[in-house]
């Protein structure tokens, strides 16, 4: 068996498995590198989503939150947006744990290959350059050996001869001792050689190449070590956000469930409701008794027929749902309906409140600064300070006017009483009116009417504040003054509004009432 060629058939067996273990490490950094590029363009795709459909500010699709079902869908595209930062992080994650360290892995063991690779040729060529060094010795030692016997015998055949003489055979002699002297130098160095390749041949095929190839073994096994370690990596990338996914999910669900469709219901009513009376019954006219009649009303004008009064509330009727094409801002907000109009006004109120209180701040910091000035001339000139400190009295005196005003205003408002539950039963909070008694039509059944033409434009986009949180009565709390609301203990009711340091809050119940309770009477927990 030819040893070397056995040999070097095992290295290119060994050479071309490395490099098929090294193209797989590739390979594999390829596809997670494609992998990465869908992650990262799933969640854009998410992102941009989420954004097609969440409201813009202001719009009024931002407005409709306030209804659970809109926030829901809100909070499902909040969802997905955190849902699409979780496939970023997986992106990310297996970009630089994966594709990244194991291409800089496999620069490495390219690199080791090559350098052991390298060992096994020179190794190689210095075994050859040993055998070459050994073979020229052989053949010397040949060549030589062969004129050492030509010269012995010709050495030998002189001295045989009669005719030569004593010098010839001396000088035969001589050439061939002194050829037998170089053959035996040449087969001295040739032994040597033997010898030294031999130990090199040995050294190179029990040691050098033995190591060279533990050497190769070694780093494969590293590699695919390596790779294995990259292969569970890939579904730890995943698992490890896995709960934060799940969270999402668990967040699209509860959005789902805390939808309250009989919340939305009382939110939509409270957001529309006029505070107008309804209409009462029409009066019969008895037109056997014209004559009568007639002399009796003359001295009130001409009356109002019946087919009149039906024609005119029939139209009413027909427009209750249709959107008048004019919209009126008056600054008293008189267009509106009550209710509607009392909001607005408290709303105007609370702004010019605020205003109001930032120009009282600004005044006293403006005196404190006036007198800071006036004891430290250096820091500053008082007069300087006078045309701020003027404007901000002229605004101080403009705000309290506007808030004198819209406080009348308000006033006038709430002596029209309380907003009309939506029930079955046609008495309002006040007991105003009760149309089943008889002549309950008087001259406000025009204004008590209005209820179908007055839904305008501003009042559809009038808006109700979504409760802020709950509250549970400790004490029963009659709610016998205007504004406030009776409750008995433990009821549980919706916030609407805090406790502004006055001591009462602004509550709701299930069917749309509405006003104050004292604040140490329940314990309110606010929405997170």
């Amino acid at each position: 068996m030819d040893w070397g060629t056995e040999l070097w058939d095992q290295c290119d067996i060994i050479d071309k498995h490395t490099q098929s273990g090294l193209d797989l490490v590739e390979k594999y950094v390829k596809f997670v590198k494609e992998r990465t590029e869908i992650e990262q363009n799933y969640a854009k795709q998410l992102r941009n989503l989420s954004k097609k459909y969440s409201p813009k500010r202001g719009s009024k699709e931002e407005q409709e939150c306030r209804f659970s079902n809109h926030q829901a869908f809100m909070d499902i595209l909040n969802e997905m947006n955190d849902y699409a930062g979780q496939r970023e992080l997986i992106a990310e994650n297996m970009m630089i744990n994966i594709c990244i360290e194991l291409t800089k892995y496999l620069q490495e063991l390219k690199q080791e290959r090559k350098m052991h690779l390298s060992e096994a040729k020179k190794a190689q060529q210095y075994l050859e350059g040993t055998y070459k060094q050994l073979d020229n010795s052989k053949k010397r030692f040949e060549r030589e050996w062969r004129e050492a016997e030509k010269a012995a015998q010709y050495a030998e055949k002189t001295d045989q001869d009669l005719n030569a003489t004593k010098a010839d055979v001396e000088k035969a002699k001589q050439q061939a001792h002194m050829r037998t002297h170089i053959a035996e130098e040449c087969k001295n160095d040739y032994a040597s050689q033997l010898q030294k390749y031999n130990k090199e041949q040995n050294q190179f095929y029990f040691t050098d190449m033995p190591l060279i190839f533990n050497r190769l073994q070694d780093m494969d096994e590293r590699r695919i070590k390596k790779l294995a370690q990259g292969y569970i990596l890939f579904a730890d990338t995943e698992r490890h956000v896995m709960p934060i996914i799940g969270k999402c999910l668990e967040g699209i669900t509860r959005a789902g469930t805390n939808v309250n469709e009989r919340n939305d219901s009382v939110v939509l009513i409270e957001q529309h409701k006029s505070g107008f009376e309804r209409p009462g019954d029409l009066e019969f006219e008895d037109y056997s008794q014209g004559i009568n009649r007639a002399s009796s009303d003359s001295s009130l004008g001409t009356p109002k027929g019946p087919l009149e009064l039906l024609s005119r509330n029939r139209n009413k009727t027909f427009r209750l749902f249709n959107k008048k094409s004019k919209s009126v801002d008056s600054e008293g907000f008189t267009h509106l309906p009550p209710e509607q109009r009392r909001k607005r006004l408290q709303r105007k109120i609370d702004d010019i409140s605020k205003e109001l209180q930032k120009e009282v701040d600004q005044s006293e910091a403006l005196g404190k600064m006036k007198d800071v000035y006036e004891k430290n001339p250096q820091m500053g000139d008082p007069a300087s300070l006078a045309p701020q400190i003027t404007q901000t009295a002229q605004n101080m005196e403009r705000l309290r006017g506007e808030l004198n005003k819209y406080e009348s205003w308000l006033a006038e408002a709430g002596g029209r009483g309380d907003s009309i539950r939506y029930s079955t039963h046609s008495l309002n909070n006040n007991g105003a009116h009760n149309p089943n008694s008889p002549g309950a039509i008087s001259d406000d059944t025009d204004s008590s009417q209005a209820i179908y033409t007055e839904f305008d434009d501003e009042f559809e986009e009038e808006e109700l504040a979504a409760p802020i949180g709950q509250c549970t009565a400790l004490y029963s709390f009659p709610g016998s003054s205007e504004g406030t609301i009776s409750m008995q203990e433990g009821e549980v009711l919706f916030v609407v509004e805090e406790d502004k340091g006055d001591g009462w809050t602004r509550v709701r119940r299930n069917n749309g009432d509405e006003g104050y309770i004292p604040t140490s009477y329940a314990t309110i927990t606010l929405n997170k």
